[in-house]
């Protein structure tokens, strides 16, 4: 009888040291991205709206801006699922902050709703992703030069930025949503 136990003890303790050798490759449990397998049409001609009201009222021709962290050699579909998921995360997080920190009186109103959606958006991506994931080269480099934007950039460029690749933000979305590849 001791013996079956010992074998079901040591069966359990093989099966929990190879799943963490051998993490699963899906989002965590709980975590439900389904409502954004399809960006809601309103949503995106929000951001058009916030985009061009932008570029009519605020943005400034001429800024000598030097950011390309859109300009990716890599496609974010050919990343694992939670690569994607931790890449729209700091994504998002660039965007909303640009967002939040505009001072524009006439721009407070038209981004109002962009800025809802995506915070909500951000909110329903955090914990989805296992605090054990670490993300590849690309992602990892991604994100080295974020911060690295985020440091030596002025905030004008920044802003300019992130306002003018937010519907790539929200593809980015879906696709971590799609959670398999997607064009």
């Amino acid at each position: 009888m001791q013996c079956l136990h010992l074998t079901s003890l040591l069966v359990l303790v093989l099966g929990v040291s190879l799943g963490a050798a051998f993490p699963y490759n899906t989002l965590r449990k709980g975590c439900s991205l389904f409502k954004y397998r399809q960006i809601m049409v309103h949503e995106k001609k929000a951001v058009e709206k916030m985009q061009k009201e932008f570029q009519r009222k605020i943005r400034q021709p001429g800024r000598n801006c030097n950011i390309w962290l859109f300009d990716r050699e890599w496609m974010p579909a050919h990343l694992s699922v939670p690569d994607r998921v931790v890449l729209v995360e700091a994504e998002l997080d660039l965007t909303i902050t640009m967002l939040q920190l505009s001072t524009h009186p006439g721009f407070t109103k038209t981004r109002q709703r962009p800025l809802a959606f995506l915070t909500q958006a951000r909110e329903d991506l955090r914990g989805c992703v296992a605090p054990s994931h670490q993300p590849s080269g690309e992602v990892s480099q991604w994100l080295r030069d974020l911060q690295a934007a985020m440091q030596k950039e002025n905030i004008g460029c920044l802003e300019d930025y992130a306002i003018r690749h937010v519907l790539e933000v929200l593809d980015d979305l879906r696709c971590a949503a799609l959670q398999e590849q997607c064009s």
